[in-house]
């Protein structure tokens, strides 16, 4: 079996990390560089930096910050943010990046999925899904939680994945920031129904969160964000706590 990963996620704005509750109300939680560093001390299994408001601004992701990061982690890296064409790829590769997220340009253009895991290889491109519970429903979100599709979550992470994703990056704007655990339901239900890893993002707040959501959210990877920048939870720990639990997991070095 598969070593299960935890990965802590830099929200990028204006060159800072930040987080905030159900994609709403950010506040600072720090350079984003040092956090880089003091994650890869940490033993992180992954680093992923999300340019959060590119997509939004109708700009590209701030490729002299992932270079910068990138020069001060050896983990793996992925990058995510406004990301529409081959040769944005291609500069985030060159900046550090080894995996690239896409979100809402790739709902809007699926064939983009087809386009660069061809170009690239489909396990440098990861799918980003942000959704939402809504009348008895998970639904697909786009630009950062501002516009709603009406399009079902795993019908869209089932053609995201057929037509050439690798990984899916599955956040819950429900459960994001509450702290009050990971969304199960919906991440067993992708998780059943694609054959690539899928990583569960929104809702870590404790030790038994991470343990719910990889064994019986059956999850490939947890990311949290505010509990690892604020030191609630520390990655070592976490990992000795869920080794225990018999969850197939990298021990920290």
């Amino acid at each position: 079996m598969l070593a299960k990963r935890i990965i802590p996620c830099l929200d990028i704005k204006n060159g800072r990390t930040v987080k905030g509750v159900n994609f709403k109300h950010l506040k600072d939680a720090g350079d984003p560089i040092k956090l880089g560093r003091w994650y890869t001390k940490q033993g992180a299994d992954e680093l992923i930096f999300l340019d959060i408001t590119a997509t939004n601004e109708k700009r590209k992701t701030l490729i002299s910050l992932v270079r910068d990061i990138s020069r001060h982690i050896n983990i793996p890296f992925t990058v995510g943010g406004g990301i529409k064409e081959e040769k944005d790829i291609e500069l985030l590769l060159h900046a550090g990046a080894d995996k690239i997220s896409i979100n809402t340009e790739a709902f809007k253009n699926p064939n983009l999925l087809e386009k660069f895991s061809k170009r690239f290889g489909s396990q440098c491109i990861v799918l980003a899904i942000d959704t939402k519970y809504e009348e008895n429903e998970w639904m697909v979100y786009l630009n950062g939680g501002r516009i709603s599709t009406k399009i079902r979550t795993i019908d869209w992470a089932i053609e995201g994945t057929n037509r050439g994703a690798g990984e899916i990056l599955l956040t819950s704007m429900n459960h994001d920031g509450t702290k009050n655990g990971f969304a199960l339901d919906i991440t067993k239900k992708i998780s059943e129904m694609v054959s690539t890893p899928v990583i569960a993002s929104g809702g870590a707040g404790k030790l038994e969160d991470f343990y719910q959501i990889l064994k019986n959210g059956k999850a490939d990877a947890a990311l949290a964000a505010s509990i690892f920048h604020y030191k609630e939870i520390e990655i070592p720990k976490l990992k000795y706590y869920l080794n225990r639990l018999h969850i197939p997991i990298r021990t920290t070095i």
